[in-house]
């Protein structure tokens, strides 16, 4: 073995690497669950898409992008890593080994993108989705993850902004780029008569739940290390999840009457991104306040794209890219130099790192919204990234469906098709006669429909 390495890290990392690739599979289950049935199936293979695509990507020339030595200006690494060349078995980032760092930062590339799926759901096509992924990572998360995690990125270095694990790359850049592709997609034909409810609220929950675990990789992994601040950052991540799981739902409250278990999900997402880059920065209290207040602030932000008439279908922009502004401004006013070094606020430290935090959270946002607002433009225009409105309001013809028996969304659909159809006739005459039949086959489809839903409960 080579010097300096560590047997018992190594094995946290591996572990923890499983523990965030398993988050990707997660988030398709969340995200399916929360989509109509005849687009579940999609949803899935969006998730399960960047998991090949980005792999792929990472090894080739991401990874060496990223991490390598800075090109110029703390902007983008060198190629020197292409391929992962000159990366053996006895290269080691500090006692674990090198490829294992790699896979674990890959595993971030891959849920970041994943991520930006929720806020298209329905209405992008599959051929538009994959160009999308292979461009979006290039452009964006690799800039900006040398940015903030390479130790010459201009963020890190030169800016002096902190981030633990993630949020300015993984949790604002997905938010921010979810709002600049929703816009370009454009919204649904009944965005503002419909809302999306889940089709299978359970799926969702467990989507949550492989989430939740992934997140404690997620996390406490950042740390490298199973000594230092890898057991606070676990901790931290549970506390502020059970904070916002307090505040979402007083608001949801407020403002309904009640309490949904879906406000419930995406409060304790909610709470997991704030903490995200502040999680080995701040105390246990700490996290439980900025948990809180995420729980406040992402329960507002949801209904916002109803105000800016934006068709941010499952909440990306309000849970990511506000829970990411949450956590990397609370780092400014929590951070209690334990990790760092750095005060925030109400520590001691005054404003200098909040407003340093402020400029990051400006600079990754523009820059990822930028660039992907171009990005989907120029797929839109090329080979097409908009589904047609057929897809959206009927089922797609696809050889495999997500469930064998008929389900409410599929008898709607079928209603909703033959009751907005012409209704075709021989003559003026025939027309009556015309419209009873056609009545009366679809009163028969709707039967037949219900019967085979029964029999294969």
């Amino acid at each position: 073995m080579p010097s300096g390495y560590d047997t018992g890290n190594t094995a946290w990392m591996m572990a923890s690497t499983a523990m965030v690739l398993l988050m990707t599979p997660g988030l398709a289950f969340f995200y399916g669950g929360m989509v109509k049935t005849k687009h579940v199936l999609v949803m899935l293979k969006m998730s399960f898409a960047c998991l090949s695509l980005v792999t792929i990507l990472w090894v080739a020339v991401g990874y060496s992008l990223a991490f390598g030595k800075d090109a110029g200006g703390g902007l983008i690494g060198n190629l020197d890593h292409a391929f992962f060349r000159g990366i053996g078995m006895e290269s080691l980032h500090g006692s674990i080994p090198t490829v294992i760092f790699a896979c674990f930062q890959m595993s971030f590339a891959i849920i970041t993108v994943a991520l930006i799926s929720g806020s298209i759901a329905g209405r992008a096509t599959m051929k538009g989705w994959l160009v999308f992924v292979v461009a979006w990572t290039m452009l964006v998360y690799v800039p900006t993850a040398h940015w903030v995690f390479a130790p010459d990125g201009w963020i890190n270095e030169s800016l002096g902004a902190l981030d633990y694990a993630g949020g300015l790359p993984v949790e604002l850049s997905s938010g921010a780029s979810g709002l600049a592709v929703a816009i370009v997609l454009r919204k649904r034909k009944d965005f503002e008569r419909e809302t999306i409810r889940p089709h299978n609220l359970p799926l969702v929950i467990i989507g949550l739940a492989l989430l939740w675990f992934g997140w404690f990789g997620f996390n406490a992994g950042s740390a490298l290390q199973v000594e230092g601040s890898a057991p606070t950052t676990f901790f931290n991540t549970q506390l502020a999840a059970a904070g916002a799981m307090i505040g979402w739902p007083i608001i949801e409250k407020w403002r309904l009457g009640h309490v949904e278990m879906l406000g419930v999900a995406s409060a304790a997402v909610a709470g997991m991104v704030a903490i995200t880059p502040a999680c080995g920065e701040v105390s246990p209290l700490g996290a439980l306040i900025i948990g809180f207040i995420a729980g406040v602030v992402c329960c507002f932000a949801i209904n916002m794209k109803f105000k800016i008439g934006v068709d941010d279908t499952l909440d990306v922009v309000g849970v990511h890219g506000w829970g990411g502004i949450v956590g990397v401004l609370s780092i400014g006013f929590f951070a209690t130099a334990a990790m760092s070094g750095k005060k925030g606020l109400f520590y001691g430290g005054g404003l200098d790192l909040l407003w340093r935090q402020a400029v990051a959270v400006l600079a990754v946002g523009s820059f990822a919204f930028a660039m992907t607002w171009l990005i989907a433009k120029a797929i839109d225009k090329a080979v097409g990234f908009r589904a047609s409105e057929e897809y959206e309001n009927v089922p797609g013809r696809e050889e495999e469906v997500a469930y064998d028996n008929a389900t409410l969304d599929e008898i709607r659909d079928r209603i909703g098709g033959a009751a907005t159809a012409p209704r075709e006739t021989a003559g003026a005459g025939a027309s009556k006669d015309d419209a009873e039949q056609q009545d009366a086959a679809l009163l028969a489809e709707i039967v037949s429909v219900l019967d085979r839903r029964e029999r294969d409960k």
